[in-house]
């Protein structure tokens, strides 16, 4: 269940309250009976995945856009060798 939090608009009051989805919000203030608002927060951003960070896209002070792994992988015969 999601927690929502609440602002009482006459005494500034603010607390949180468990509710599932259809539950109504709540529209008194339990501590002086007075209006209340539920306070909205922005929601969280998660990236996932490769190419979020700088260093993951970086080229080498060389100038190539090979990585080091890229390099010793080809310099330990792992790519196609010529016959």
């Amino acid at each position: 269940m999601p927690t929502y939090e609440y602002e009482c608009v006459s005494g500034g009051h603010r607390f949180e309250r468990f509710q599932s989805f259809s539950e109504p919000a709540i529209e008194v203030c339990p501590e002086c009976g007075g209006q209340v608002r539920r306070v909205l927060f922005a929601a969280p951003v998660i990236f996932k995945g490769p190419g979020f960070f700088r260093t993951e896209s970086r080229k080498n002070s060389d100038g190539s856009g090979e990585s080091n792994k890229d390099k010793s992988e080809s310099s330990n015969g792992s790519s196609e060798s010529e016959d």
